[in-house]
Formats: structure tokens, C-alpha cells, sequence
């Protein structure tokens, strides 16, 4: 059974949208994105900096659009499931045809908007926790005042809040913990300090159509399978201020019998959280075009017919 997945934000990587866009049709569809929320996502996912695509409301829509590029890319498949780590889960959305592309795209620039501007009210930020244990890592956080804002599994713990907060637990990590790691994003996502951003989703919310998923749909904020087209959108509001529970939707997938799964572009991340928390299960991480071959051998042989 196959698993598709989508990373999220602290992926991208300067250029990484370049080797994509001489696919066939596909600078032609990012072109066309990029009108449709206006913003240039060819610019920023080919020329810009590292800083310029650490800017929330850039990141967020440039990583759904490489997602939905690359899944397509792949031809015709059909998930076991699908999920996706945060600002992936509206790139899963669609991928489950809960959301059209364009839309789903529309979604995500409000979404990136609305967070930088909650972000911008108070100087955050987020760090990643390597090894420890959850229970004595979580407790540790929460007396610093901080937030388990990402539980990645597999040793990983993402803490948020302040950078005076952040700086702290450089100063005094739990025990356990063998390094802390400041991530590429520009704000305390998945917590409190992004609760102005929840109202101006719930708005968004309204306008959109919305289809029930076409394939298992796994959720962030408790791992569980989401029928319902207006439960993941609901979903995908709150989620922005809660903490994203990948262990949990690792669990899922073990349970519903997961034997492969491929990550999206910009792969990497999840691939290999999924090597430690998933041992056994081959993985494949869409970086560039050059990994497309490996992941349809893959599908070839774990996914099911398409529909």
C-alpha cells in the first residue's frame, strides 16, 4: 500500500523549482498559478534567495505548487493514502481531490499571508530537537515556554515560541537531546501566536468548493482518517495554531498497511523521518526530475490500479 506524501515548510532549498520547469507543460502551469494568486512562483522558485523564500507568504504557495507539480509528474496514481506534514496537508488536499489545484493554491497564499502577518506581531521562531525522549523532552519544553509545535516521531521534536525562548533551550536542551537546529521558517507556526490567522482561514473557508477525498486522507492533528471534504477543511483551518502530530499519522499508516512511500518535491525530509520511525518500508523523495524513474517503479509495484 502505498503512502504519498507531502513536506512542509523549511524544505525549500534556493532553485530548487528549476529542474522541474523543463518538464513538459509544466513552466506554462506554474505561469499560470502564478496569475492566479498573484505572486511569481517561477522567480521564486528558480532565482530567489534563501531569505526571500523563507518569507512565509512566499514559502507556503511555492511548496504546494512544487508539490502538485511534481505528483503530476508521475502519471496516474492512486494512493493507499495520502497526508502531508503542515502547509503540505493543503497539497495532500488536493492530491485527495478535496480541493482543486488552483484553488488549493488560492488557500495557501491566504494561508501564507495571514501567518507572516501574525508572525510579524511578535519575533518567533521554530527549532528542531534531535533524540530524547518525548515525554522528558515535551515537559522540558513546556517549563521554558515553549510549544511541542511539531511531534515528527522518530526521536524529533520541533519546539516553538519566542527567540528569547528558543535561545534558552540552546542554552539548556532536555535531556537526551543531542542537538538543537533553528529551522528556515519565520514564525512560531503551530501555535497560540498564529491564532489571528485561524479567523481569516475560516473566511477563506466559506468560498471554496470542497469534494470529500477521493483516497484516505490522513489528518496532522490527530492522525486519523478524514472522510469528510469539510471536516479536512476545518481541519486545515485550526491546524495553524495547533501542533502538527505526524507520529500519529505514521501510525496510521502502519496501520492501514503502508509498504511504500513517496515523498513529493521538495523531498527529503519526510523520507527520512519515515527510514527511522518506518523501518523496512522503501521510500523514495522527489528532489529533482532524475528521481521520478524510482518512484514509479515504486508505485508500479505498491500502488493500486488508477481509477
Amino acid at each position: 500500500m502505498l503512502v504519498l506524501v507531502a513536506p512542509g515548510q523549511g524544505a525549500q532549498t534556493p532553485g530548487f523549482l528549476t529542474p522541474w520547469l523543463d518538464l513538459p507543460g509544466a513552466a506554462d502551469r506554474v505561469a499560470a498559478w502564478s496569475d492566479a494568486i498573484g505572486l511569481d512562483l517561477v522567480h521564486y522558485g528558480t532565482k530567489a534567495d534563501e531569505n526571500e523564500i523563507r518569507d512565509t507568504a512566499v514559502a507556503q504557495p511555492l511548496l504546494v505548487a512544487a508539490g502538485l507539480l511534481s505528483a503530476s509528474a508521475l502519471g496516474d496514481v492512486t494512493p493507499g493514502a495520502v497526508a502531508g506534514h503542515s502547509v503540505g496537508e493543503i497539497t495532500a488536499a488536493a492530491f485527495a481531490g478535496v480541493l482543486g489545484e488552483t484553488a488549493a493554491l488560492r488557500f495557501v497564499r491566504t494561508r501564507g499571508l495571514a501567518m507572516a502577518d501574525a508572525a510579524a506581531v511578535t519575533a518567533t521562531g521554530m527549532s528542531a530537537l534531535l533524540g530524547g525522549e518525548p515525554e522528558t523532552t515535551v515537559a522540558h519544553l513546556e517549563r521554558l515556554g515553549l510549544t511541542p509545535a511539531n511531534v515528527n516521531g522518530a526521536g524529533q521534536i520541533v519546539a516553538a515560541g519566542t527567540l528569547e525562548q528558543l535561545a534558552a533551550l540552546e542554552q539548556d536542551k532536555p535531556e537526551g537531546v543531542r542537538r538543537v537546529v533553528a529551522l528556515k521558517v519565520a514564525g512560531a507556526f503551530h501555535t497560540h501566536h498564529m491564532e489571528p490567522a485561524v479567523a481569516v482561514l475560516a473566511k477563506a473557508a466559506e468560498e471554496m468548493d470542497v469534494a470529500d477525498p477521493a483516497v484516505p486522507y490522513v489528518s496532522n492533528k490527530d492522525g486519523r482518517t478524514v472522510t469528510e471534504g469539510a471536516d479536512v477543511v476545518a481541519r486545515l483551518v485550526g491546524q495553524v495554531a495547533n501542533p502538527v502530530r505526524w507520529d500519529l499519522c505514521m501510525e496510521t499508516f502502519q496501520q492501514l498497511g503502508v509498504t511504500a512511500l513517496v515523498e513529493v518535491c521538495p523531498g527529503g525530509t519526510l523520507t527520512g523521518i519515515a527510514k527511522r520511525a518506518l523501518r523496512g518500508v522503501p521510500t523514495v523523495a522527489l528532489k529533482t526530475p532524475d528521481d521520478l524513474d524510482a518512484a514509479r517503479a515504486l508505485i508500479a509495484e505498491h500502488a493500486r490500479p488508477a481509477v
